[in-house]
């Protein structure tokens, strides 16, 4: 077989390209903060099983993908921020490769499958999940896997105890990756969905592995949580208690908040658009059941999301799977028909991939008005990027012109890799803050004084990750702790000064050194910039 026919080979080389390179090129947000942090705690002070956070318990999340990173880190290094987002790029490849079999295992149709792949492994949020070291795509990773073997079990294919054991182990991962998240926003909409389209025909003859299924996933996903609530009671319920309240009242969107769902597949905005119009598509399509079931998948799982009270853009990377199949049909359909669509049909498609083309092509020009002279900084990324995406968008326009949309597609996954191997290394250099001062520095005042630091009121996930260990914070919710010592460091924000200075009231309060962590200079946030005081009491 060529490689050209060699579908999944090639998608393993896009996955490689689309979630391994440049890994390190963007700085750590908060949720990597706080989950890098985490991990690093599990190996330097042994916390695998009661995880923390700036050694406080953190038991919001089940500690599956903390595991994986952590380990990760002991092999890779502790330090290397590649390592630590690797386990993400491997669960991000995970989901397009599992879209694709899945693609393939309800409609035999390998093309179909590569599309359903490539769309999958370039849709904005499972790219951005898949190269970002936070949970989300842990546990819909998990699940897909989940969902490609319940599938042959309901369609009874054979070996139906060894998909059943599969199952129950991956439902139970993808529950140890961030509790019931995926099982109500992928799992249940699958279900609804197969049971409306396909039917569960002659469950006499599947009910055990069901069943089996049902109690690996169970004991998996009950495992942590039963052991750590039974030997570290009061902590897990003040967390449940918190993250109960936070379902009712933190984030609250309306219900229609998420009616937008497709702008979030980035590149696929409009064919996602097009691919959700059943009366336009529905006999155009090479298999109208499967179709039908893709279609019924995705806004079950919109619908179910927007039930819920507290609603998040990222929320919605669940709705992106399914959405990816669906998406297939409708450029599956162009592949076959393009060269013949009536106009009334192909604007659509000249607009599409039109503007993608005028993307590539205005590149150059408008990159370089917008970074003026910072453009020296990086001259060789900029002068290359500009002729891969000025390239592509004129073959893009070429192929559309000669009404050949396969290679059109192509070039589309093409342009997202170009920007990941040469447009990401000049977003690292360009998001700079002239006044940017790392935590690190405390260590050098610290080591020099003898003394030992506190965190006033609050710590911040960045600010303890990069400063490579928990910092003790003297506020306990109710009241401030004067520590024992008679000098010591203190970190405090600018709107802390105040508090400070009448907490401390007759010790010497000196201002030694602002640290200031945010990346980029116009941007400002007061969580990531400390004052640094020397206090001394007599």
């Amino acid at each position: 077989m060529k490689l050209k026919d060699n579908y999944f080979l090639l998608l393993l080389f896009v996955c490689f390209a689309i979630f391994f390179v440049n890994l390190d090129a963007i700085f750590v947000n908060i949720m990597e903060a706080r989950n890098f942090a985490t991990a690093r705690e599990m190996i330097n002070l042994d916390h695998w099983i009661f995880t923390t956070l700036n050694n406080e318990p953190r038991y919001e999340k089940p500690p599956l993908p903390t595991w994986l990173t952590a380990v990760s880190m002991m092999l890779f290094g502790m330090k290397n921020l590649i390592a630590a987002r690797l386990p993400a790029a491997v669960m991000g490849s995970i989901v397009s490769i599992f879209l694709y079999r899945l693609g393939l295992k309800f409609t035999n149709n390998s093309k179909y499958a590569f599309i359903s792949g490539l769309i999958g492994a370039t849709s904005f949020y499972i790219l951005f999940s898949g190269r970002d070291g936070q949970w989300d795509i842990h546990t819909h990773g998990w699940m897909i896997m989940a969902i490609y073997f319940l599938f042959q079990i309901f369609q009874d294919t054979g070996n139906s105890m060894k998909n059943a054991v599969l199952s129950g182990i991956f439902i139970g991962c993808s529950f140890l990756s961030k509790g019931p998240v995926s099982m109500y926003a992928l799992l249940l909409p699958f279900l609804i969905s197969f049971g409306f389209v396909y039917r569960y025909k002659s469950f006499k003859h599947y009910w055990k592995p069901v069943l089996l299924t049902v109690s690996i996933a169970l004991i998996i996903s009950a495992s942590w949580a039963i052991y750590v609530y039974l030997l570290d009671t009061n902590a897990v319920s003040k967390i449940t208690d918190k993250e109960t309240g936070r379902w009712l009242d933190y984030n609250v969107r309306p219900f229609y908040y998420y009616w937008s769902f497709v702008v979030q597949s980035g590149i696929w905005t409009i064919p996602s658009f097009v691919a959700l119009l059943y009366p336009y598509l529905k006999n155009k399509v090479f298999d109208k059941k499967a179709y039908k079931f893709t279609l019924i998948w995705t806004l079950c799982a919109v619908v179910l999301l927007s039930i819920i009270p507290e609603k998040k853009s990222r929320y919605l990377l669940p709705v992106m799977l399914p959405m990816a199949l669906n998406t297939a049909f409708y450029i599956e359909y162009l592949f076959r028909r393009f060269d013949i669509l009536p106009k009334k049909e192909s604007w659509i498609v000249y607009f599409n991939f039109g503007l993608i083309a005028l993307i590539g092509i205005s590149f150059p020009l408008a990159g370089y008005l917008y970074f003026g002279d910072r453009v020296q900084n990086f001259l060789g990324w900029y002068i290359t990027i500009s002729i891969l995406l000025f390239t592509i968008g004129l073959m893009i326009l070429w192929y559309l012109k000669n009404r050949k949309i396969k290679p059109v597609f192509y070039l589309t996954v093409w342009f997202i890799i170009s920007v990941i191997f040469f447009g990401l290394p000049i977003a690292s250099k360009i998001e700079k803050n002239p006044s940017y001062q790392s935590i690190s520095i405390v260590d050098v005042y610290r080591e020099r004084m003898d003394v030992k630091v506190y965190e006033f009121r609050g710590f911040t996930p960045e600010m303890i990750w990069e400063y490579g260990q928990p910092i003790e914070i003297l506020y306990d919710g109710e009241n401030y702790k004067r520590p024992e010592e008679s000098h010591f460091l203190l970190l405090a924000t600018e709107e802390e000064k105040e508090e400070v200075i009448e907490t401390f009231e007759g010790y010497t309060i000196e201002k030694i050194e602002e640290i200031d962590m945010n990346p980029v200079g116009n941007k400002h946030k007061e969580r990531l910039y400390r004052d640094l005081y020397k206090i001394d009491k007599f």
